[in-house]
């Protein structure tokens, strides 16, 4: 059996005052083309389909779109609620949605939805467990320990209508411990939306949501597939992909597979300085650390002409700064003050001074002492 899964795709997102509709309506028509190619029997979808709990009419859209296309080429496809996701709204009319193939995790009320799929090999089992927060579960468990999400997560579980004879596979939205994060991403404070990995050994292959960035959490059985988009610029270096796993017999190998579609624009931070990144110019989001030591009237403004989908703009220097130690040479009574103005450059800035710069400060020596 062959899935495809996919998570966070935050539809509807804004970010540094930036719509990325336009971004994820085509990265949504690419990953459409590499279901197609595929022909998964199924799609996964881990959560934070929308990026906030009431989403704009163009986000709903969207998504509306691109399920409407699965169920017209008769892709079975089970979503769940993130945490960014109201799960109300994620599972209203979720029984007729059934009928067509899409399927919605319903509202948490005790118990956790379960899908049947078969293939050659017998029967696969598709749980689906939406976002848990720890009061939320603890509800319905009242006679149990519940203070945090792992306690929580346990108990769902546990309750989980599992037969380990079978095929198993969960799609979750959870922050397993250990994971690596992004800036991207909305964490609890003190770690109590944390899971352990252990949680999810009774299933075949665990479909992850909520960290955005592709990893495997220990085996290949257990992964976040990331989201499609890059959506901070502390991923401007991840390599964004939509997972295909293959399974085959109770017991046996997965095979994952990772294909990347290409966004409409990427994400980078440059470096350099003003007359170097002038002369260049692109349609990515960039974010740009200057090295010029002194500061550029009206840079941002002027960059912005050559990258329009600037989204933030530092000095290197000033960066530093605040961290910084300055260190001075002991022997300062035997050096000339141009040498000890280079020393003092060198160590809070990192790097010498130009020839231009020692030739102006030496201008500047001989205007005070003569």
């Amino acid at each position: 059996m062959k899935f495809v899964h996919l998570a966070d795709l935050h539809l509807g997102k804004r970010e540094c005052g930036f719509s990325m509709l336009e971004d994820q309506r085509i990265i949504l028509d690419r990953i459409y083309e590499i279901i197609q190619e595929e022909s998964p029997d199924a799609v996964l979808i881990a959560g934070d389909v929308y990026d906030k709990l009431t989403p704009p009419a163009e986000a709903v859209t969207l998504l509306d779109d691109f399920l409407s296309r699965l169920a017209d080429q008769k892709t079975e496809v089970f979503i769940i609620a993130g945490n960014h996701d109201s799960a109300e709204r994620v599972a209203f009319g979720s029984r007729i949605m059934d009928r067509s193939g899409i399927h919605f995790s319903p509202v948490y009320n005790g118990k956790t939805a379960k899908f049947t799929m078969t293939d050659e090999y017998g029967e696969v089992d598709i749980h689906l467990m939406p976002y848990l927060r720890y009061e939320e579960v603890r509800r319905f468990f009242k006679d149990e320990e519940i203070t945090n999400t792992e306690q929580a997560a346990a108990v769902v579980v546990r309750e989980m209508d599992i037969d380990e004879s079978k095929r198993n596979v969960v799609v979750s939205h959870q922050f397993a411990a250990g994971g690596l994060t992004s800036d991207s991403e909305r964490n609890s404070v003190g770690g109590t939306d944390m899971v352990s990995a252990e949680i999810y050994a009774p299933f075949d292959y665990t479909a992850l949501g909520h960290l955005h960035k592709p990893q495997y959490m220990g085996g290949n059985n257990i992964r976040y597939s990331g989201t499609p988009l890059k959506y901070s610029m502390s991923e401007a270096n991840d390599k964004k992909s939509v997972t295909i796993v293959e399974m085959g017999k109770k017991g046996e190998p997965l095979k994952i597979t990772l294909r990347e579609p290409e966004p409409l624009r990427d994400m980078r931070q440059l470096h350099g300085s003003f007359d170097e990144l002038i002369e260049g110019e692109s349609n990515d989001y960039v974010s740009i650390v200057l090295t010029d030591t002194t500061r550029v009237p009206d840079a941002q403004t002027k960059l912005r002409a050559k990258y329009p989908y600037l989204m933030g703009m530092k000095y290197e220097h000033e960066m530093e700064r605040s961290e910084h130690i300055i260190n001075i040479s002991p022997d300062v009574d035997t050096k000339n003050p141009l040498e000890l103005f280079e020393e003092f450059f060198k160590s809070a800035n990192g790097k010498e001074m130009t020839e231009k710069q020692s030739g102006y400060m030496q201008e500047l020596i001989n205007g005070i002492w003569g």
